[in-house]
């Protein structure tokens, strides 16, 4: 049964810049079929759900949008469901069966085939789906629907081949897969002509770029990032994310040059303690990360470290959480992602015994996130009365008259200011927050 083509769509999406990435080709890939994007579902003949399966609570909360979809739905028959992204990947039959609202299932490695599977579902009337375990299609092949700014994503690896005993991620996005330098350096170059002056590099593990078999050492991550300082236009450079145990010396070397590649290192430790590391499967010890952060340091004046976090992962015990804490202390971390560990089907953890009692993780979670925000606040208001260089990426959604941008060590900055998005503004910090500033044009 045939019904009339959708002519606007509604887009959500949930997770990592990988998935908001995602999202940019999904809304190209749609705009391109002539399709207005609402900023509302209730006004949209097409809903889009880009989904995350990291978290047990991504779970929960595409359960609370696809019951609003299904409401929407009840009231106009005409209307068209699509979940794409990790949880359409890993749920597939779950997500049919408990929503029946769903018309399209996509997974991320799929994505170059939602076109084909909406008119398939449109023209018979039945539920469609493509769920490719590899990365054959890059992003950068896609139609893309940017967002206004002088900011890009670059996605330079797909999928993951270290298994983490917690992760889906190597499940749900397949195994690694690097893409050719040529590509990824004439996107940067296309992207600079554009008007972008900050690229992000994106990758589950960008440090293991070109170690594959095929690529046999002919390319490697920092080489990557020299060719990309040398790409005219561009200002900044940035990267995410880096696993501990592939941090070469290359990488140090660059972080420490004076060259665009930006004094922030996002680096997950995810915990402190040597046994919960193994049971994680991480593949270095606590000394061994400690040691890395010693090296970056002295490499790298003024290097802002971020890193994720993990409590209750099962046999955490209190000496564990302890030594979590001794180590976020021992390295100064400018902010951290933290999280209560969430068992993924699929994954080794979910099987482990000793699971940690919701309460003593909620309460180690607390402590965890009071130390990191005070790290956070004590090494931001040690750089109160500096000027820094600021890219401004928008007006700033606290005070009219004012903009937003980010220091060189990602530290975001609302001024005073008439600059536009793109320039680079000297500006000195006054106040502090433990994850932001505010400031004013040196003069």
């Amino acid at each position: 049964m045939s019904r009339a083509k959708p002519q606007t769509y509604y887009l959500r999406s949930f997770g990592c810049q990988m998935n908001d990435h995602d999202a940019e080709h999904i809304a190209g890939l749609l705009e391109e079929m002539g399709l207005a994007r609402e900023e509302s579902p209730e006004k949209a003949e097409l809903l889009v759900y880009n989904t995350c399966s990291i978290r047990e609570k991504a779970d929960t909360r595409l359960a609370g949008h696809l019951g609003e979809a299904a409401r929407i739905k009840k009231k106009d028959g005409s209307r068209l469901v699509v979940v794409a992204g990790c949880l359409a990947q890993s749920r597939r039959e779950e997500l049919l069966r408990d929503f029946p609202v769903v018309d399209v299932l996509v997974g991320p490695q799929s994505l170059h085939e939602l076109t084909d599977l909406l008119e398939r579902r449109r023209l018979t009337g039945r539920p469609a789906g493509a769920f490719q375990e590899d990365t054959t299609c890059w992003s950068a092949d896609l139609p893309r629907a940017r967002a206004e700014g002088p900011l890009a994503w670059v996605q330079i690896t797909a999928g993951c081949d270290n298994f983490c005993s917690y992760c889906i991620v190597p499940y749900v996005r397949g195994r690694e897969t690097s893409r050719a330098a040529a590509d990824i350096l004439a996107e940067v170059e296309r992207l600079a002509r554009e008007g972008v002056r900050e690229i992000m590099f994106l990758g589950q593990n960008v440090n293991s770029y070109g170690t594959q078999p095929d690529f046999a050492g002919k390319e490697t991550f920092a080489g990557l990032l020299h060719g990309a300082c040398g790409v005219a236009g561009i200002e900044r450079i940035r990267f995410m994310t880096s696993h501990p145990k592939d941090v070469s010396e290359a990488l140090i070397e660059l972080l420490g040059a004076r060259n665009q590649i930006c004094e922030h290192l996002h680096l997950p430790v995810q915990s402190g303690s040597d046994s919960v590391l193994e049971a994680m499967r991480r593949g270095y010890d606590r000394q061994g990360y400690l040691n890395l952060v010693r090296r970056l340091r002295r490499a790298v004046p003024g290097l802002a470290l971020t890193t994720d976090l993990i409590v209750g992962f099962p046999g955490e015990t209190e000496a564990d959480f302890e030594d979590t804490l001794s180590l976020v202390e021992a390295c100064g971390f400018d902010g951290a992602f933290t999280f209560i560990y969430s068992p993924r089907a699929q994954t080794e953890a979910a099987r482990l015994p000793g699971r940690v009692d919701p309460e003593v993780a909620r309460t180690r979670l607390q402590r965890l996130v009071d130390l990191v925000q005070r790290q956070g606040r004590e090494r931001n208001e040690a750089l109160l009365g500096e000027v820094v260089e600021v890219l401004v990426e928008r007006r700033s959604r606290h005070a009219a008259g004012e903009v937003m941008g980010r220091t060189r060590s990602y530290k975001p900055v609302n001024f005073p200011s008439s600059a536009r998005p793109g320039a680079l503004v000297a500006v000195e910090l006054l106040e502090a927050t433990s994850t932001s500033f505010r400031g004013r044009e040196a003069g």
